[in-house]
């Protein structure tokens, strides 16, 4: 089957992104390790540039653009993660950046995008649709379009994160990856398959979010309303085109976490590896620390994608 990316993309963006991204590290537990009856390898994508796997994909689809295209600028829509990924590779290829951000994302990575020298333009999630506001845009000033994960150089630089990850652990058995539009769960499956192919890849999104559950079960994607989640980073209402494809022909399934159990795989990650994770980088944790697939005896790869949240609403969300 021919798909938007392949592995061979993912190798080429890897070789963009060298020496330009960090090589996140792998932590591991024996307290998670005993909790799950696995070997579990977490890669620590919320320590990469501006703090989320993101910057992975942006950057390899920035350093594509021709000149005149790299003039004209490029345009994308985040709720905040693909917005500072977009912003910094601007910054570091010298491409002007405008992201269309939603008025209710957390203020750290308003301020983050802004800080990176990005143009932003806030839209109301509830009423307002992102996606017209940037066509809007793009088409004024004859911008490039940077979608957050519905683009094939977006799925390869996302899936370099897996490719990188089993080049540090070897093997793994299963790999659990933070779902939203999929770029980043497509994107690791082309990769992950390649490098062990007997691999189980699970995406995990949030319980209120199920789009990816239910276009599966459907066979075809399907539209939810805006979902009501601390996962802000998750909260999509369909699969990519691109994504949904690779998804349903590499992948084992998708699983879902509630916002508690997010919040349990947050406070254990900063109590037992010190380490700061925002609700949607936690979904992979908190899968398989709640057991949604038997990984009992296996090597597990999960990914946390990111760490990019508040001081403010970090402790309100693990005190809860």
């Amino acid at each position: 089957m021919i798909f938007a990316a392949s592995f061979d993309d993912v190798v080429a963006a890897a070789g963009r992104l060298d020496g330009v991204a960090h090589r996140t590290p792998v932590f591991t537990s024996r307290t998670l390790d005993a909790l799950t009856g696995a070997r579990v390898f977490l890669k620590a994508e919320n320590l990469q540039r501006m703090g989320a796997f993101k910057f992975r994909g942006a950057y390899n689809r920035l350093a594509q653009l021709d000149e005149r295209e790299r003039r004209a600028g490029v345009v994308a829509f985040s709720s905040g993660n693909h917005a500072q990924g977009v912003a910094l590779a601007g910054q570091l290829l010298d491409v002007p950046a405008t992201i269309v951000m939603p008025t209710d994302a957390p203020a750290a990575k308003l301020d983050a995008t802004r800080g990176y020298g990005a143009e932003v333009i806030l839209y109301d999630r509830m009423t307002e649709d992102r996606r017209a506001i940037a066509q809007a845009i793009v088409d004024e000033r004859g911008a490039t379009l940077v979608p957050p994960f519905d683009d094939p150089a977006i799925i390869a630089g996302a899936g370099t994160t897996a490719y990188e990850m089993i080049g540090q652990t070897g093997p793994l058995d299963a790999l659990f990856v933070c779902t939203g539009g999929g770029g980043f769960l497509s994107g690791c499956a082309l990769a992950a398959t390649v490098l062990a192919p007997d691999i189980a890849i699970y995406g995990v999104e949030p319980e209120a979010g199920d789009d990816w559950v239910q276009s599966l079960a459907a066979g075809t994607p399907v539209t939810i309303p805006v979902p009501d989640t601390i996962c802000d980073g998750m909260a999509t209402q369909s699969p990519g085109l691109y994504p949904f494809p690779i998804v349903r022909a590499l992948c084992a399934g998708v699983v879902t976490v509630s916002d508690d159990e997010v919040r349990d795989a947050m406070r254990f990650a900063f109590a037992r590896l010190k380490l700061v994770i925002e609700p949607s980088g936690a979904a992979a944790l908190a899968a398989v620390m709640t057991g949604k697939a038997d990984v009992r005896g296996m090597r597990v790869g999960v990914t946390i994608s990111g760490g990019n949240v508040d001081p403010a609403t970090f402790a309100r969300l693990i005190a809860t």
